[in-house]
């Protein structure tokens, strides 16, 4: 069976180091980018099954990657790692297509049932995230 596909875009090294230590043995890492502008463009080349993407990076948002993705036909399904637990910005990557939502601090509880559900196609909130 073939291992879904994921891309990682964060700009602390260290989340994305332990993002990949946590999902190598069950996905394929397609690759990582530290800013906005380099996720759209190796997203694109990439075509990864899952992008999971910050909010706050240089350059573009992970909101505003996301947008330009689904605007050119991205078929990726975005799950969101991010410090930010206001409902406002749930609301706005839920807007974007976002099937994932899952707060940093509870990365190690949360995001791979976050990427299962996206999968399938079901979203995913990490509590206490209002909704």
């Amino acid at each position: 069976m073939k291992r879904p596909r994921i891309l990682l875009a964060d700009d602390h090294a260290p989340i994305i180091q332990r993002v990949r230590a946590l999902l190598q043995h069950d996905y394929d890492i397609v690759g990582d980018v530290d800013n906005g502008a380099d996720l759209v463009s190796e997203a694109e080349r990439l075509n990864p099954d899952v992008i999971v993407l910050d909010i706050t990076m240089p350059g573009r948002t992970g909101i505003e990657a996301a947008h330009e993705l689904r605007e050119s036909g991205s078929e990726a399904k975005f799950v969101f790692l991010t410090v930010h637990e206001r409902v406002e910005f749930v609301r706005a990557c839920v807007e974007e297509g976002a099937l994932g939502y899952v707060v940093k601090s509870r990365i190690a509880i949360d995001l791979i049932p976050a990427i299962s559900d996206a999968l399938a196609g079901r979203r995913f909130i990490s509590p206490p995230v209002p909704r």
